[in-house]
Parts: structure tokens; sequence; C-alpha cells
């Protein structure tokens, strides 16, 4: 990588602090200690945090069935083959948990892997980047759509965090940007 900033705390002090590098390369500029970092997926800790906030409330157990909460998940199909136009389903064995969610171990996937049920996503056009609506709307439709294994069966890097976004906003009654900035952005005095 070009460069680095380490930070390692301990019990609320400082304990190492060192900028590393280049901050950009063609001008030799060197790595300053409070920069602004663009990073993929480095959104996905928000909705695990969130959850796992209103889990120490006592709002839910992990191993809780998330249509509970998102009942358009209780009868999930699974995909068992076919093409993204002609496919075959069976029904999930056990319903999708929050603790599958957070391990990404659900049956979600995404668009973009290659598997059959990326290609039934691109074909139904479903994607969190550029779908409209609600929440609460793109669980609807993605709720529709098949699981790639059986809940609980797999890891694959997928929805689910966004999936963790419409819990959040059910369970706490709250927006999910509302709920980001009035439980973990502004106590943490993050502008950014």
């Amino acid at each position: 990588i070009p460069g680095a900033v380490v930070l390692v705390a301990r019990d609320g002090k400082v304990v190492h602090f060192e900028t590393v590098g280049k901050m950009d390369l063609q001008a030799s500029k060197p790595m300053e200690p409070a920069p602004l970092f663009r990073i993929s997926s480095q959104t996905t800790p928000l909705p695990s945090t969130a959850i796992m906030m209103l889990y120490e409330e006592g709002r839910f157990q992990l191993d809780d069935p998330i249509s509970r909460y998102l009942p358009m998940f209780k009868d999930t199909r699974v995909y068992a083959g076919g093409t993204a136009e002609k496919y075959d389903t069976v029904a999930a064995k056990s319903p999708i948990t929050f603790k599958q969610l957070l391990t990404h171990t659900s049956g979600l996937t995404y668009g973009f892997t290659g598997s059959p049920v990326s290609a039934i996503y691109q074909a139904a056009k479903f994607d969190f980047q550029t779908e409209e609506g609600t929440l609460w709307s793109m669980m609807e439709r993605l709720a529709k759509l098949p699981l790639l294994a059986q809940p609980g069966t797999e890891w694959n890097y997928s929805v689910s965090t966004d999936v963790l976004g419409a819990l959040v906003e059910t369970i706490s009654g709250m927006g999910f940007d509302k709920f980001l900035k009035t439980r973990i952005f502004d106590p943490l005095g993050r502008t950014d």
C-alpha cells in the first residue's frame, strides 16, 4: 500500500501512533496524521454496530428469525438450479437469523459475484446502490429472490448488511440514517 496511519490505544490511552508512506505517490507527499480515506466496504461495520447496540438493549436474540421483524422473509426460497430467466427453488430448511446476517451465512449474495443467484439479481435489476424506495420496499423485493444457499450453511459476502439496516429501522422505530447519526456518529463527534 502507498501509505497508512497506525494508532493503537489501550485503556483509553494512545500507546502507538505512526504515519507511514505517502498520501500521494506522484507528488511524493508524505502521509498526514489525520487524512480522510476512501476505503471500500468500510460502511459494513455500521449496521452491525447498530444492530448489536439494539441486541445489548435486549430487543432481540441472535438466533431469532428475522421474519419476526421483516415478515417478507417468512417463506424464503433457495436456488436449486436453472438460469436467471427460468430457475427452480426449494423451501429454506430454516429461517434466516440475526447471527447469520452478521456472519454472512444467511444465504443472501450480491449481484456482482458471478453466482447463478447473482445473475438472478441482475435479471431482476435488483441493486441496493440504484434501488429506489424505502428500505422496507427494498426488503420486499429482495425477499422474493432466491437465496444462494440454505441459511447457516455457507459464507457469502452479501446484502446481509443492508438487511441489518432495515432491521435497525424496524426495531428502533427510527430511520437508519437518524439512528446512525444520533446513536453512533454524534456521540463519537464524527462529522465527516
